[in-house]
């Protein structure tokens, strides 16, 4: 038992080590002492590039190319400046620069900006003059985000919502990653850091000195109540159906049903461009189509499929178990029936479309994954459309029907609104309540934390050092979230998605 306590007294300083100096220590390596540069603008011809400079040698390197008697420009102000070759003194350019003094910078360092007009030859000039300073070197993808996580400007799960930032492509998603950069959702982490730490630190000196009765009667009750309020909130965390997750990769949206339904035609229709192929001909469709889509602010992505229905071809065949493959895997189907086949009995229109459905998703639960599309409109009368639609009203297992003409595009705008109404409870809004996890390494490393407060409670009324042990190793994987512990091993992993530059 005395090697056990020894060895648990330990714990805490071995994690100390490996959380700080590993990660000090391979940073220091080489790279933090450079000083690199980079295109932080978008590439091709543009009216203004930026090209940031970040390090020690980020003041040599604007004397340098400014020469200029006056120094470097006042800190954080916009500065004209003649650009020149530090070796010929040929000017490259005459544009603004600004002086990052650090720590007070984007990456903790001294930083530089040069905003150059965007030609190529004028880009690639002034990086040709900082290359040939000593010292400097081009930054490779993400390092200047890196670097700012190094120096505690940012914790992972800022960096991550940096780079969902920049690649956001909707609205949604750019209010998403912009709550994220701005920590709410670190800041979650955290609080359950601290609380958990608090207990851990609680249970600690209960099996330190609860012999020399220097502990308050009930600090394990009250331990057990954190634990459990912990647990609870972490589990409630995760009941989020994936929201934040398909929030950014893009919800998951496949068009479904019988050969010339008018499937291709409402992917034409909802992409306004002949994405694919429309023809009379039923099985025209054989492979997926995936076409991307911005829906109300929410990111799709759309996929035409085959036509269900029984065949002896063997490339039909394929088709259609691709289609029914990407059913099952869909978040939203939307499944088109031809109005002109359902039943001429408007009585017989809701057992119809409930076998229907049945078949087209099998598994799926289709009220809350479906929308049910009635196309070709333009083609029954006006009595059978107000027969159909009074039918459809009272029947209790057929989901709430889109009448459509994909022809006319009559029903579209309905459509539409009944699309962004999904996706909004698929996705949920970014900007409301608690942010919602983005990342599958989030769920992942929460997962474990949760498993190790159970081995707490496994263990607290048999040894509380094992109990004390669940408690840190779900500390631990709170930590690896943020970055606080054990990051090394996932840095490249968040990083590399990062430009050059950023």
């Amino acid at each position: 038992m005395h090697f056990i306590r020894c060895w648990r007294r330990s714990a805490p300083f071995i994690t100390a080590i490996r959380s700080l100096p590993v990660k000090r220590l391979l940073c220091s390596i080489g790279s933090e002492e450079d000083t690199i540069f980079a295109l932080s603008s978008g590439q091709g011809r543009c009216g203004v590039a930026v090209i940031r400079v970040s390090g020690p040698a980020s003041a040599l390197a604007v004397r340098c190319l400014t020469s200029s008697a006056r120094g470097l420009p006042a800190a954080r102000t916009a500065t004209l400046r003649n650009i020149k070759h530090p070796q010929t003194q040929e000017l490259l350019d005459r544009g603004l620069v600004l002086w990052f003094p650090g720590p007070g910078s984007f990456t903790g360092e001294d930083c530089a900006e040069f905003h150059i007009h965007g030609g190529p030859a004028v880009i690639n000039g002034v990086l040709q003059a900082l290359g040939s300073l000593p010292g400097l070197r081009p930054a490779e993808s993400g390092e200047f985000t890196r670097r700012a996580f190094y120096a505690g400007k940012l914790d992972l799960t800022e960096v991550e919502g940096l780079g969902d930032l920049i690649h956001a492509e909707t609205e949604a998603q750019r209010r998403q990653a912009l709550r994220q950069m701005a920590g709410d959702l670190g800041r979650v982490y955290q609080d359950w850091s601290v609380r958990l730490k608090r207990c851990l630190a609680h249970v600690e000196a209960f099996i330190d000195f609860s012999e020399d009765e220097l502990i308050e009667d009930g600090i394990l009750n009250d331990v057990d109540t954190a634990v459990r309020q912990l647990q609870t909130e972490m589990e409630n965390h995760l009941l989020d159906q994936r929201r934040g997750e398909r929030l950014r990769s893009g919800v998951q949206m496949v068009i479904a049903g019988s050969t010339n339904a008018g499937k291709s035609s409402l992917l034409n229709m909802l992409t306004q461009r002949p994405a694919a192929i429309v023809s009379p001909t039923a099985g025209t469709t054989r492979d997926v189509v995936e076409v991307p889509l911005d829906i109300g602010g929410y990111p799709v992505l759309l996929s035409d499929t085959a036509g269900l229905r029984d065949t002896t071809d063997s490339v039909e065949q394929e088709g259609v178990r691709r289609a029914r493959q990407r059913v099952e895997q869909a978040d939203l189907s939307l499944v088109v029936v031809d109005l002109t086949q359902l039943p001429s009995d408007p009585q017989l229109v809701p057992v119809f479309l409930t076998g229907h459905l049945r078949n087209i998703l099998e598994h799926s639960c289709h009220r809350q994954h479906c929308v049910l599309i009635l196309n070709k409109s333009d083609l029954i009368s006006a009595e059978q459309n107000s027969s159909i639609r009074a039918s459809l009203w009272l029947a209790d297992d057929v989901p709430p029907a889109c009448f459509l003409s994909c022809h006319t595009k009559d029903g579209l705008d309905g459509l539409l609104t009944v699309l962004q109404d999904r996706l909004k409870t698929l996705c949920g809004d970014p900007l409301i309540g608690s942010p919602s996890l983005t990342q599958t390494r989030h769920r992942t490393h929460l997962q474990k934390s949760i498993e190790a407060l159970h081995q707490y409670y496994q263990y607290k009324d048999v040894d509380l050092v094992l109990a004390a042990e669940g408690l840190r190793l779900g500390l631990n994987s709170l930590g690896r979230i943020t970055g606080r512990v054990g990051a090394e091993e996932i840095l490249d992993v968040i990083f590399k998605d990062f430009c050059i530059g950023k």
